[in-house]
């Protein structure tokens, strides 16, 4: 008999008014690297039944570098990134092409919206990113949203579209992720190991310490069970249920059936963004803090400033994402530099006063903002 935690989860995802949904590569393409629009349609059927529900979808997408597979007599998909851009730039327009033609077929239009990592973690590109998401919602079209390959750098890139739909859910600030691949669930051993049984609730991403987490994604892929479990993490800890599951199950984790597996919400439904630096950024470098500026970032209440930095380490610009390090080494937390990396030692021990009077007024800031900081 389900638990009540289970059978709440379930209603949750049932009842969400707003879904971010992501598909996997590996669920939209045949064996032979071809776009399976038959998979795609399928797809769409089960989305555009959600819209006629009064539901808003936002679907991120993978498969614009392995829709361009075919098209370019590829036998495998690209290693290098400029093949991997220039397949995704032939890609793209023959993924959101199949898109647009099956929603079309419900009456629904869809709107594309590529992304990279940036437009997540930069102030300015991430309210873009938001207004565009949230008008092309109130105007009843699909969005489709998928990693912008054309263009992206391995240096700002997510690597897969798992965490993107994370991100994504809390600048809709949506009711629950649907996360579906090519395994219908976690299970407490890999696939087909002998004994392994579906987990059909998570509570605590702490359940699954010991679980074997390691299987890879498909040659067509680039995630795995690892990628969807951060995606997971970032979504529930921001207070949105995930449902895992695979693709031909999509109709039935939309309603709430037992398939897959679910991941309860367990923090606050805020929508915040600094969910990606929390759990999903690549840190450019660190600043190493003191006792008392550990003390305040922990605290809660407090801005990052010189006078409690006493080293700086790697290379960023301002607006980069960072690691606020103690003494020992420890991640206290993360956040946005304020200023780039070679403007910083100059700054070490300063009071704000003291950089105003000897390096300028444009000195006169926060190493890091109290609004562009989160405590790990």
């Amino acid at each position: 008999m389900p638990s009540a935690a289970h059978s709440a989860v379930r209603a949750e995802i049932a009842d969400a008014r707003r879904v971010v949904v992501k598909i996997g590569s590996s669920s939209l393409t045949g064996a032979n690297g071809h776009l399976d629009e038959s998979a795609l349609g399928k797809l769409a059927d089960v989305l555009a039944e959600a819209r006629q529900d009064g539901r808003d979808v936002v679907l991120v997408t993978s498969g614009s570098i392995a829709a361009g597979i075919g098209p370019l007599g590829l036998d495998r998909r690209p290693r290098d990134l400029e093949m991997q851009q220039a397949t995704a730039s032939v890609g793209q327009g023959i993924l959101i092409a199949a898109y647009s033609a099956a929603f079309a077929r419900h009456g629904l239009r869809v709107g594309q919206v590529l992304l990279t990592a940036d437009d997540m973690v930069r102030r300015a590109h991430y309210g873009n990113a938001q207004r565009a998401l949230h008008r092309l919602l109130e105007l009843g079209v699909v969005p489709i949203v998928n990693e912008n390959d054309t263009v992206a750098t391995d240096e700002i890139r997510f690597g897969d579209n798992d965490r993107l739909a994370a991100l994504v859910a809390t600048v809709v600030h949506a009711d629950a992720v649907v996360l579906l691949t090519d395994v219908d669930g976690l299970y407490t051993a890999a696939p087909g190991t002998a004994g392994a049984t579906r987990i059909s609730i998570v509570t605590s991403m702490d359940e699954l310490a010991g679980i074997d987490i390691s299987r890879r994604g498909s040659a067509i892929g680039t995630g795995g069970m690892v990628t969807k479990l951060e995606a997971a993490a970032i979504s529930t800890s921001s207070g949105i249920p995930v449902v895992l599951t695979s693709a031909s199950s999509a109709r039935e984790a939309m309603r709430g059936e037992d398939v897959g597996t679910a991941f309860v919400a367990t923090g606050k439904h805020n929508g915040s963004r600094l969910a990606w630096l929390a759990h999903a950024a690549r840190p450019s470098g660190q600043l190493v803090l003191d006792a008392g500026a550990v003390r305040a970032l922990r605290g809660g209440k407090a801005s990052l400033l010189a006078a409690g930095v006493s080293a700086v380490r790697g290379e960023f610009e301002a607006g980069d994402p960072i690691e606020l390090v103690s003494p020992d080494g420890a991640v206290v937390a993360r956040g946005l530099a304020s200023f780039a990396a070679h403007e910083v030692p100059a700054m070490l021990g300063l009071s704000t006063a003291q950089l105003r009077d000897q390096l300028g007024p444009h000195f006169a800031h926060e190493l890091v903002h109290i609004d562009a900081l989160i405590v790990v």
